[in-house]
């Protein structure tokens, strides 16, 4: 009650000095309750009073002498006589030790239980002198939060970060919480903006920041597979998840549903976009951050390492005026890029090149884009209706998931149309079968179907540490590798070295099995064929599998054979 009476003393004070009016005082009195503060700290921080003009109406009021904190320079052996959490609980900040004397700065110096607190602690004798409350969270905060080792040898690790600056895309006025204050704090920024900086310099595809019952964890996926990369400090959860909430204009508040947005980056002359994605799990929220970094972007088909006869299928494919391409294989094997890279091969001005996407992962100039929004009715098939209502030559739908936008996209591709678009399935030759299970005519397929392609990414050997290796003889077995190819290949793995951070891999590769629809496999699909027969009917026209694809990257010692086994079947 005591400090209550003092802290109303206070504002009175300065009514009365006519340093604020009535009605500011019972808004900062508002503020302090609302943020469990002090009446001083509401009104330094709602601009009403100057913070060295509090100090030192404090001074007069408590007969104290007054400090400025910023010309000061606390040593830190005088820190780590008052640990990091009593400073916090009880707002005090030691600055030095004369003797058995131990000065400390403090908002409230009558609050006799911290000082008795900070008595038995310490065995020293306590000497309060008085600073402003705003000042001296904010010193708290970079003298206790700078000492912290853990965090110490994480942003070690990062670049300075003063190119950079984050683009808001949409202006949107943010209620200021004390969760806020929090997450604008110096630590939480820097680490923020170190991460981003350090993953995207490092390559990285995917930042996974993951809460567990005792600590959190923040992975990176280089090159297809992750790696942990540091463990922050539990007691920055909150704040982190916030930080990037906020930058990528979410919901702070709302912690019980998934959440998407996205946050722009400009790093000197290079704009990076990261999708960032929420989810609620026990412990918290895991965010996912995907960088879509539009430098590193290849668009060029001819270094995607297409062997040729595929190269030509797939050329000649997106080339047709007419009829339907599709890509395929599981999440993050580069199917967007495929297609983006085929739109930039065929994009001209004489051309109208349409895209319904979910979501518009990078920017293309002279293709119209749209975002696929469901939750108001823009549904991919939704999106393809307006577009043939849009004179388009050319259409790419994100992905065909269901028959209604399967057969308006066989429609718009029987129609003089090429249409691209993506497909979950394992391989080529199941893309029929899936199509034709979706409720799709087979006969409409076998006509619309010009071309499939399935593919996947594989890990690159390392140039620097690349060496000659053998395996053992149960592991060519179990993978069905064949006796004859491996008596004229000589197999390479590396060894690990600075360049590949010890992974022995640098870069990925991807691996193509080309599909062209000849009038043979047409038959086929009309019949409505097994799999196994399509694709048997494939290889004998030439197709080569992702296995005989991935085997042939090895031959040419561009990757491991254990990363073609492990990315694709034996069946062919």
């Amino acid at each position: 009650m005591s400090i209550k009476v003092a802290q109303d003393r206070l504002g009175d004070l300065f009514v009365r000095e006519g340093l604020i009016t009535e009605a500011q005082l019972q808004e900062a009195l508002v503020e302090a309750k609302a943020g469990r503060t002090r009446v001083g700290f509401a009104l330094v921080k709602l601009g009403f009073v100057a913070e060295d003009e509090l100090t030192r109406m404090l001074a007069r009021q408590y007969r104290v002498p007054a400090v400025d904190l910023e010309k000061i320079t606390v040593d830190p052996k005088v820190l780590k006589i008052v640990p990091g959490e009593t400073a916090f609980k009880h707002l005090v900040l030691p600055l030095r030790k004369v003797g058995r004397t131990l000065t400390v700065a403090m908002a409230n110096p009558t609050d006799l239980g911290a000082i008795d607190d900070l008595k038995f602690m310490t065995r020293f004798e306590i000497e309060p002198v008085i600073v402003g409350e705003y000042t001296l969270r904010k010193h708290l905060e970079q003298y206790y939060e700078s000492t912290d080792e853990k965090m110490k040898d994480i942003l070690s690790d990062f670049v300075d970060d003063e190119d950079l600056e984050f683009v808001e895309e949409e202006e949107e006025e943010v209620s200021v919480t004390a969760l806020q204050e929090q997450v604008e704090a110096a630590p939480v920024v820097k680490f923020i903006n170190g991460l981003l900086t350090d993953a995207v310099n490092k390559g990285v595809s995917d930042i996974h920041i993951e809460p567990y019952e005792n600590e959190m964890r923040v992975r990176y996926r280089v090159d297809g597979a992750l790696k942990e990369i540091m463990k922050p400090p539990m007691k920055m959860k909150a704040a982190l998840t916030s930080r990037i909430k906020i930058l990528s204009d979410l919901n702070i508040a709302e912690r019980r549903v998934p959440q998407d947005g996205r946050i722009k980056l400009k790093m000197k002359n290079r704009v990076v976009d990261f999708r960032v994605s929420t989810l609620p799990v026990i412990f918290g929220e895991k965010i996912v951050l995907r960088i879509l970094d539009k430098s590193n972007l290849t668009l060029d088909l001819e270094k995607f390492g297409f062997e040729p006869k595929a190269e030509k299928d797939f050329m000649g494919a997106i080339m047709n005026p007419y009829g339907m391409v599709l890509v395929t294989g599981p999440t993050g094997s580069g199917k967007t890029t495929t297609l983006y890279s085929a739109l930039s091969k065929i994009n001209s001005e004489d051309v109208n090149i349409m895209t319904a996407e979910d979501p518009v992962e990078y920017n293309l100039h002279g293709i119209n884009q749209v975002l696929v929004r469901n939750e108001i009715g823009m549904s991919f098939a939704a999106a393809l209706r307006a577009f043939l209502r849009q004179d388009p030559n050319i259409i790419m739908v994100g992905e065909v998931r269901d028959i209604d936008t399967g057969s308006i996209a066989i429609k718009a591709a029987l129609t003089g149309h090429l249409v691209l678009s993506t497909l979950h399935t394992n391989d080529a030759p199941s893309t029929i079968t899936r199509l034709i299970d979706m409720g799709l005519e087979p006969f409409n397929v076998a006509a619309a179907v010009n071309l499939v392609t399935a593919q996947r990414l594989l890990r690159r050997i390392c140039s620097h540490c690349k060496v000659e290796t053998t395996y053992p003889d149960e592991f060519y077995e179990s993978a069905r590798i064949p006796a004859d190819w491996l008596e004229r290949v000589t197999l390479y793995k590396g060894e690990g070295c600075e360049r590949c951070n010890g992974s022995g891999y640098k870069g990925r590769q991807g691996l193509y099995e080309v599909m062209a629809i000849g009038s043979k496999l047409r038959k086929l699909i009309m019949a409505e064929a097994a799999t196994d027969e399509i694709r048997d009917a494939a290889i004998e026209g030439g197709m080569l599998t992702l296995r005989m694809d991935g085997l042939k990257k090895v031959e040419r010692g561009v990757t491991t054979l254990d990363e073609v086994v492990k990315e694709t079947s034996d069946q062919a």
